[in-house]
């Protein structure tokens, strides 16, 4: 149907538009005579197909407007959702439950969304009067009622009574603190009133701008502590954002006070109704607050906050999820722009606490929860692993593994190209974990900061460090220079150092805060790091070393639950290291003369092919197992476990 294609344009259009629609909230509908096609419950706007809206028999429907429920709230609102399904003809989908709403407007299009410039209005304290101002007559106010049935009849009644004293049906519904329903017969309608309507308001109250603000280095010793210091309810993921805005309602307790209460029931959905703030000068200062503020918050309220805006630091989301800390920070940064361009209409008008109770226990607003959480089921759900030189070779295959398994990855390469599509690929196979890519020299301990900095202002902390990142410099004594042999050396070795060290400083001090917790540090070290490689000494010198600095970490850190292992894979021999056909090692160890007789690169490859009884390379899968097995066990340390293919065996 041609009108369906249209609702899923509009649907999509303002979807995909934060100045709309943010966490895929608000819901379309389409009718004719006979039935409803209306956005269901779990299916975002901005990508939303056929298959995500629920049918609705309009005669069944109308039920829900004729009968008498119970008196009893929690009862009265199952019934409804019995009556509301036994009306859906789609039954694998929930339909919204504004469902009623939207037949009750009798325009073939509606769109109900929650614009940031129209709930400036909708949660000011002069909210009636602003839109009876800006709009008269040809819009409906409708004040703030609790959602479900209650809202619907409200909504019903306002409907006919505009109905009886115009003679015409009204085409805007503004709802406090809440959002807005525009109804018409065709898309093109509804789209031109929506830009009449944010236009009106955003002559009288434009949302200021924001210049970006610098997150302090001092998040790598605050946020791993506060993210244990939450994680009694299970591992989370945490990330900061700052901004001129955010710096500014951070600044002060009187104006933390402008957004301590929510405006909105969607705001409570993904940020609950309750956030802390702090306002310590010091990391000390600001841990020990933390501390305080976090336990009393969970002994009063039976759940860890979700917000927690740092004064000096910035706004951070603590979620179940990668991707529910960035609806998180989404919703809770639009409360502040509410709060913001609010003051053109009187200030901010905050929900009551009868109305917050009521959010909070809603059946309905529960599953919106459970829905927008995603969630994976991975070995390594929620934790966040940073893996080195993952642009490519096994680093990549390792990061494509761990992604399906619910981790949230950090992609370190020099290779910027290689790495940002590494990352973005990896974000198509993630659910609600993520991948980002930091450029990383992992010779380099600056950058290696750096690196530990922007992890964890995107996942709050870190719980397995890959030291993957390696090179290889084939040649016999005589060939080797001391220039190629120190290369080899600096990356192979003295990097693995470097990276242990930056690692281990995140991961001790998340022990100080959770006991319990470990850590991983792997190193993906070699064959050749468990015995000679002829006309190869300089790359397994450095893995040999490697296994010591393995043993020795180990012992270091196991204090702190900080286990430190080494994986020797056998030859990835897809992989470009060896397959590539400009400096691959087949290519180098045939002009090296390291296999005798060898006239091409497939007599290189067939001799090393030959060497391994299994009959295969070692693929990134067979490592990734290894390495999953390494993070499970607990009480594994200090060892190289070698996946070779038994070419080579350890007594």
């Amino acid at each position: 149907m041609k009108e369906i294609e249209k609702l899923i344009a509009i649907s999509r259009r303002y979807g995909s538009d934060s100045r709309y629609v943010i966490a895929g909230g608000g819901n379309t509908s389409y009718k004719d005579d006979g039935k409803l096609w209306v956005k269901a419950s779990g299916y975002p706007l901005a990508t939303i197909t056929e298959d995500g809206f629920a049918v609705l028999d309009r005669r069944k429907l109308a039920v829900i407007s004729e009968r008498t429920y119970s008196a009893d709230p929690a009862l009265r609102e199952e019934e409804v959702k019995n009556d509301l399904a036994a009306a859906c003809l789609t039954k694998d989908r929930r339909p919204s439950v504004e469902t009623s709403m939207h037949n009750a407007i009798h325009f073939r299009y509606v769109v109900h969304l929650h614009p940031t410039a129209v709930n400036a209005l909708m949660c000011s304290r002069d909210a009636e009067a602003a839109t009876q101002r800006l709009f008269g007559d040809e819009a409906v106010y409708i004040p703030y009622t609790d959602p479900g049935y209650t809202l619907f009849r409200e909504v019903e009644n306002r409907i006919g009574a505009r109905r009886a004293s115009s003679g015409r049906e009204p085409a805007i519904l503004l709802l406090q603190n809440h959002g807005i329903f525009v109804g018409a017969d065709t898309t093109e309608e509804i789209e031109a009133i929506y830009d009449r309507v944010i236009g009106h308001i955003e002559a009288v109250n434009g949302v200021p701008a924001t210049e970006p603000a610098r997150i302090p280095d001092l998040v790598a010793g605050l946020l791993p502590a506060i993210r244990m210091m939450l994680g009694t309810q299970g591992l989370k993921t945490l990330k900061v954002r700052s901004n001129s805005r955010i710096a500014a309602f951070a600044s002060a307790p009187e104006q933390f006070a402008r957004i301590a209460v929510p405006f909105s029931p969607d705001i409570i959905v993904y940020c609950k109704s309750k956030y802390l703030h702090l306002t310590g000068e010091t990391e000390a200062e600001l841990l020990a607050e933390a501390e305080a503020a976090i336990r009393d918050y969970t002994a009063q309220n039976g759940y860890t906050p979700k917000i927690l805006l740092i004064k000096g630091v910035g706004l951070v989301a603590a979620g179940d999820s990668a991707a529910g800390c960035d609806i998180i920070l989404d919703v809770y940064e639009d409360m502040m722009k509410i709060a913001e361009a609010a003051q053109a209409f009187g200030g901010e008008h905050p929900m009551t606490q009868a109305q917050i109770d009521f959010i909070d226990h809603w059946e309905v607003e529960n599953y919106r929860r459970r829905v927008s959480a995603g969630g994976t089921s991975g070995r390594v759900e929620n934790k966040t692993v940073i893996i080195t030189g993952a642009a490519q070779g096994f680093g990549e295959g390792i990061a494509r593994c761990l992604i399906r398994e619910g981790a949230n990855i950090v992609v370190a390469d020099l290779n910027e190209t290689a790495g940002k599509a590494a990352a973005e690929n990896l974000c198509r196979l993630a659910r609600s974990n993520r991948a980002i890519f930091v450029r990383t020299d992992v010779s380099d301990t600056e950058s290696l900061h750096r690196l530990i900095c922007e992890t964890v202002c995107h996942f709050g902390g870190l719980d397995v460090f890959i030291s993957n990142a390696g090179v290889l410099r084939a040649g016999g004594l005589e060939e080797m220079t001391p220039e190629q042999f120190e290369f080899v050396t600096k990356i192979n070795y003295n990097a693995y150092f470097y990276c242990a060290q930056a690692a281990s400083r995140v991961m001790k001090l998340q022990n100080r805060y959770a006991p319990d917790n470990y850590g991983d540090i792997i190193q993906i070290n070699s064959k050749s790091g468990l015995r000679g490689s002829k006309a190869n000494f300089a790359y397994a010198g450095g893995k040999f070393g490697g296994l010591g600095l393995t043993q020795s970490f180990a012992l270091e850190l196991a204090p702190y639950r900080i286990k430190v292992n080494a994986i020797c894979p056998g030859n990835f021999y897809e992989g470009p290291l060896w397959s590539n056909p400009e400096n691959g090692l087949f290519l180098q160890y045939l002009r090296a003369g390291k296999v005798p007789g060898a006239k091409t690169v497939d007599d290189v490859r067939a001799w090393y092919m030959a060497q391994v009884p299994m009959g295969k390379g070692t693929a990134p899968e067979d490592v990734t197992r290894a390495v999953l097995y390494l993070v499970e066990q607990t009480c594994e340390t200090g060892q190289a476990l070698p996946v070779t293919g038994g070419q080579v065996m350890l007594n």
